[in-house]
């Protein structure tokens, strides 16, 4: 019995703690650890992290150009009349000898490439640069994605403030409501100022309604592109703030210019093109092979008969093309073509990447100045709306100034926080656009 119920008294425990694990408030996701979940769960970057695997194979695939290649062939053949396996012996007159119908061949070779016009160098420096091209476009793929997660995050920080403004303005609107439902019971004011500040109040609620699903909306996007569930619960730690972006634009640029990765692919696929113009030309050289080569034929599967006959021979191979219609001539053109094309698209995306800073620079800017304007009307909105307040308890002010009031100061409010947030994203568009990893 005693046993029983200490049984049941540890079942209890065990389940009022894992009820209060789960009520435990989930703990506030910062930045970084935001940024850490999206790189380690981001299935673009785990297509680009495999791409380097990928272009590793072709790497290694053109290494194996260089090295000799053993190739071998078993073949049976009937004919409708006896042939001669080897050399031709009489032991008998009008009999000859090593003559069989059937015959098994067994050949094998081996072929070294000596000398391939550059064709096998240069393959293989193209196959390289790829794999430094598909490390460069991993880091392309991480900048972007620390991007969306930063822009994210300050969405949902921008979207709990206009919340807060929301619910900040239907007290208000409650409070105001309570004052001139008091004025209008004892006949100060008449029933249209009642019925204006109840229309304000509904206002007002509409507006928090779309702002809690404006906060709903932004939770659910981030914890998509962090790959969770939609709906699982979301708080992030308040870190929207004002921070002077120390450098100017020209050190902006050049930074951009020196540490953007898309700079980087574009110099690699000049480089490749340039190989692959080596790769055409290697068509004007002959080729150079050293092979060797092993026979065997016999009258039997298994090469063991009595019929029997077997050779080696080492071979220095040249291959020259004498005349192919102009073909390695028009490859060479093609490929000097697409030099120039990688040439200019490196040009152009110097000029893009040049204009993106410029005009991240300047919303970045913009904002700054915005935040300054919009800090300063705060302070105003508020002391109009204490003014308003005080001026409506002795009747010097109406209804309509208070509630005018009240809707400035929350519009004072949203645009502070709007500029503030704009400030922040702005600031990680310039950083994305210079390269910058963050953290």
């Amino acid at each position: 019995m005693r046993m029983k119920w200490f049984v049941g008294f540890i079942v209890i425990v065990m389940a009022l703690t894992g009820v209060a694990w789960a009520q435990e408030p989930q703990k506030p996701l910062t930045l970084e650890e935001s940024v850490k979940i999206a790189l380690e769960r981001s299935l673009n970057l785990h297509s680009a992290v495999v791409g380097i695997a990928g272009s590793e194979f072709r790497r290694k695939e053109a290494i194996t150009n260089f090295l000799p290649w053993w190739t071998g062939q078993y073949g049976y053949t009937r004919y409708d009349s006896p042939v001669t396996i080897g050399a031709v012996q009489v032991s008998t007159p009008g009999v000859i000898a090593n003559t069989s119908r059937d015959v098994y061949n067994f050949n094998t070779t081996l072929n070294q490439p000596v000398f391939t016009g550059g064709f096998n160098l240069a393959n293989y420096r193209s196959a390289k640069l790829g794999v430094d091209l598909s490390k460069v476009n991993v880091e392309t793929v991480k900048r972007d994605l620390v991007l969306q997660v930063r822009v994210g995050y300050f969405n949902i920080l921008r979207a709990e403030k206009f919340l807060d403004v929301a619910q900040q303005q239907v007290k208000q609107f409650e409070a105001q409501l309570e004052v001139t439902k008091a004025f209008f019971d004892v006949g100060i004011i008449p029933k249209n100022d009642v019925l204006q500040a109840e229309v304000r109040l509904a206002n007002a609620r509409q507006t928090l309604v779309r702002a809690e699903n404006d906060l709903a909306t932004a939770k659910a996007s981030f914890n998509i592109l962090l790959r969770r569930e939609i709906n699982t619960p979301l708080e992030v730690v308040d870190i929207l703030a004002y921070k002077p972006f120390p450098m100017g634009f020209e050190a902006s640029l050049e930074e951009a210019l020196r540490l953007r990765p898309e700079v980087k692919a574009a110099q690699i696929n000049i480089d490749q093109a340039k190989e692959n113009v080596r790769v055409a030309r290697s068509g004007y050289f002959p080729t150079v092979n050293l092979l060797g080569n092993y026979n065997r034929s016999s009258e039997e599967l298994g090469l063991n008969g009595d019929l029997k006959f077997e050779r080696w021979t080492i071979q220095a191979l040249a291959t020259f093309t004498l005349w192919n219609w102009g073909n390695t001539s028009f490859k060479v053109g093609e490929n000097k073509v697409k030099v120039t094309q990688a040439e200019d698209s490196k040009t152009q995306l110097i000029d893009s990447i040049t204009l993106e800073v410029k005009n991240d620079y300047l919303k970045m800017k913009v904002a700054e100045k915005n935040l300054s304007v919009a800090e300063k009307s705060i302070e105003q909105a508020e002391e109009n709306l204490r003014m308003n307040e005080e001026r409506y308890k002795y009747q010097v002010a109406t209804q309509t100034d208070v509630l005018d009031a009240v809707t400035l100061l929350a519009q004072a409010r949203v645009n502070y926080y709007g500029a503030l947030s704009e400030f922040n994203v702005a600031k990680a568009q310039l950083e994305r656009s210079m390269g910058r990893m963050y953290p």
